[in-house]
């Protein structure tokens, strides 16, 4: 199903400005599917498991509460504006329904020592949704969960260059999550694609490539086993 995709752009968290049309909202989504990209979508698990669209743990960038998402009800969460905008914060239910099989979802599994559960509740919301979905998350827990449960979805490894004071760079440790998780493809960071250590899996595997900003961006890193994801689309000429 991924080599459909390959050398195509995923509209990250839809198409936004953070500014009339914040991200990871219905707005952003509807405006993708209007332009028909694929999207890409973030979720978390509430505290009375329920799954929400929303890309960080912490609500302050976005809404300018400083509450934890995992802390709050569906039901607090339905309440919270984003940013400065009559745009609330999407139940994955809200974008299965919105989107109605029109494009593909990525979904991105934001997941702290909640693996289990939030597998099996993101697995039962999909059981009746008919259209194509892919799955990945930074989380090689997650990625083993789901490549154990033998579902028809691929399931992705996230990797990216970002520092953890209390562990090494991500990227350092990513080889052995790949053996670990034995993901279908992986998310790689842009920043890392021209390291050694990647390239056998770079050249083995699928590979979604994350943030890319601009066009000139995919001709510098152009190749036939990409899939782009991308903010600021539709893109204008540079």
């Amino acid at each position: 199903m991924l080599e459909k995709y390959k050398n195509k752009v995923i509209a990250h968290r839809g198409l936004y400005d953070n500014i009339i049309i914040p991200e990871n909202s219905l707005r952003a989504f509807k405006s993708a599917i209007t332009e028909n990209y694929p999207i890409e979508i973030d979720i978390h698990l509430t505290k009375d498991n329920n799954l929400v669209v929303f890309h960080d743990h912490n609500l302050k960038r976005m809404t300018e509460k400083p509450l934890i998402i995992e802390n709050l009800t569906i039901d607090e969460l339905k309440e919270i504006k984003l940013l400065d905008t009559k745009e609330k914060i999407p139940t994955l239910e809200d974008i299965l329904k919105l989107v109605d099989q029109k494009v593909l979802i990525i979904i991105e599994i934001k997941a702290n020592n909640n693996e289990q559960l939030i597998v099996k509740t993101l697995l039962e919301k999909l059981k009746d949704y008919q259209g194509e979905i892919i799955i990945h998350s930074f989380n090689r827990k997650v990625v083993k969960i789901l490549k154990k449960e033998k579902t028809a979805y691929k399931v992705g490894l996230l990797i990216s260059e970002n520092t953890d004071k209390k562990k090494f760079k991500l990227y350092q440790t990513s080889v052995s999550d790949i053996k670990y998780s034995k993901p279908d493809f992986l998310s790689v960071s842009k920043k890392l694609l021209r390291k050694k250590h990647l390239k056998k899996y770079l050249n083995k595997l699928p590979i979604l490539v994350w943030t890319i900003k601009n066009e000139n961006e995919i001709k510098r890193i152009a190749n036939d086993n990409y899939i782009y994801i991308c903010d600021n689309l539709p893109y204008k000429n540079d």
